[in-house]
């Protein structure tokens, strides 16, 4: 579903991403780790071209996404995106900030993305906020509706940019379920999360990064408990002292 080929990405004279070659296949969930700074974020942002690279090469769902004439609209509607600050529109009720972007962008009858946000809403758990507004939930509210918003555009893959960094603890435990009912049902996921538990129980495959490289990529009992590279042990094993 997603390739990344030799991978590169500069800000200014600092190398943001060195070299960074892996695949995603469908239907496969990845966990991102690595210590702050280690380029985790930028890679995945690659994904819909909210950074750019300067070399190297992406293909998702068979595009190669870095083609000149790539109509990057079109293309971004594709690519399902759950930020670390919820980015919903304050003025715009739930129901409306799930309704916009299939009637504005794919040109969904309103009627019918209603329908269809209505059951998203269902499925993160928040039918009852349908008509409430994004000041009125928490943040975990917050984050389940824009989980719902990604969706509502049916996406072939769901991006997560560490979707619970900036919840309060007793309210990552809500948005995480909802992660691990997308991974049961299927979809293709890239999450940059620093959730352990979840990468353990939930992800196909770990990718752990550090100082814009991919150090190792393995299954999560290959990660945890015999992880290969110097870095990755001294990570885990800081981790386990926390």
């Amino acid at each position: 579903m997603i390739t990344f080929d030799c991978v590169n990405k500069w800000y200014g004279s600092y190398h943001a991403l060195t070299d960074v070659s892996a695949e995603v296949e469908k239907g496969e969930v990845v966990v991102v780790c690595g210590p702050s700074g280690s380029g985790k974020s930028t890679l995945i942002r690659t994904v819909n071209r909210l950074e750019e690279i300067q070399k190297g090469k992406i293909v998702f769902d068979g595009q190669d996404i870095y083609v000149p004439k790539l109509d990057l609209n079109h293309f971004r509607a594709r690519v399902g995106f759950v930020f670390q600050s919820f980015n919903l529109f304050p003025h715009l009720s739930v129901l409306d900030n799930i309704v916009v972007a299939p009637v504005n962008v794919l040109g969904a009858k309103r009627a019918q993305a209603r329908i269809h946000a209505r059951e998203l809403l269902e499925r993160v758990g928040l039918a009852a906020k349908a008509d409430a507004f994004p000041g009125q939930l928490s943040g975990g509210q917050q984050q389940r509706v824009a989980i719902a918003r990604a969706l509502a555009m049916n996406p072939p893959a769901m991006l997560f940019d560490e979707p619970t960094s900036a919840l309060d603890p007793e309210m990552v435990g809500e948005v995480l379920q909802v992660m691990k009912s997308l991974a049961r049902d299927g979809m293709t996921m890239i999450c940059v999360t620093h959730e352990m538990g979840f990468a353990r129980e939930v992800a196909d495959r770990v990718w752990f990064m550090d100082q814009g490289r991919l150090i190792e990529t393995g299954t999560p009992e290959e990660f945890f408990l015999r992880p290969q590279s110097e870095r990755a042990q001294k990570f885990l094993s800081d981790l386990r002292s926390h």
